[in-house]
């Protein structure tokens, strides 16, 4: 971080509203702003402890607090013997709520653009039978989209769906729309579940996600219901390095 910005941390909480909080927190706030508007940017030396502490006023506790936190949501990144930097942004989706890919990625500002890998009709297997909530052999349609934020892999969306409940999946045009725009139109969602876990890629995986074999990916397995049906049974892969859910909680 370039000295100017240093010198600033003397007026870093100016524009906080003056409301109480912890010290902690007050820090945490006027770190996360000056990144969110670009101000302090990426890749960027933030202040160490010890000029914080001496700017501020503050212990080193109050800062090592607010440091530690924000790296551990992702403001902020650590590298030993080097100091600590902001961090890239990476995608994001809401762990409590199903979006549309799509709107997510224009909602950052960048391009979206996917890639169908396989559509097809076929009779479900005991395995999808269970996911559903059919009978085995039920008509179903499994597909395979690679969603693209820019020029970069973002997520594998492989998907089994009711034909009952959807029976045109099979001829819609999923490069001008996202699956979840038709299933929300057709059968709009009234309930989900999803499990989310860290996972490695398969090789195939590896060669679509762009990524390292050694990569850890974040997979979302998902069920969306309309009244009282399961619609759709997803697993989407993400790039742990590009990829992060969030969450939040009520007091």
């Amino acid at each position: 971080m370039s000295e100017p910005i240093v010198s600033r941390l003397t007026n870093l909480f100016d524009d906080l509203p003056d409301v109480p909080q912890p010290i902690y927190a007050k820090l945490k706030q006027a770190i996360s702003q000056k990144i969110s508007s670009s101000v302090w940017e990426v890749n960027q030396r933030v202040p160490s402890e010890s000029e914080f502490v001496k700017a501020l006023g503050v212990s080193r506790m109050t800062v090592n607090r607010a440091l530690r936190e924000l790296t551990a949501e992702g403001f902020l990144v650590r590298h030993q013997g080097l100091g600590t930097f902001v961090a890239e942004k990476k995608a994001h989706s809401a762990l409590f709520e199903v979006h549309n890919i799509a709107e997510e990625i224009a909602a950052r500002g960048h391009k979206h653009r996917s890639e169908l890998l396989v559509l097809e009709s076929a009779k479900a297997t005991v395995e999808e039978a269970m996911m559903l909530g059919v009978r085995t052999n039920h008509s179903i349609f499994r597909s395979v989209v690679l969603h693209y934020e820019n020029d970069l892999p973002i997520q594998i969306e492989e998907r089994v769906v009711n034909a009952s409940l959807a029976p045109e999946y099979e001829e819609q045009d999923f490069s001008t729309q996202t699956s979840y725009e038709y299933l929300m139109r057709v059968a709009p969602m009234t309930e989900g579940e999803h499990l989310v876990e860290a996972v490695l890629p398969t090789p195939q995986e590896c060669e679509r996600l762009q990524v390292a074999p050694t990569e850890p990916c974040l997979q979302i397995q998902r069920r969306t219901w309309a009244g009282n049906d399961i619609v759709t049974a997803a697993r989407l892969l993400h790039p742990g390095s590009r990829f992060q859910l969030f969450g939040h909680f009520g007091r």
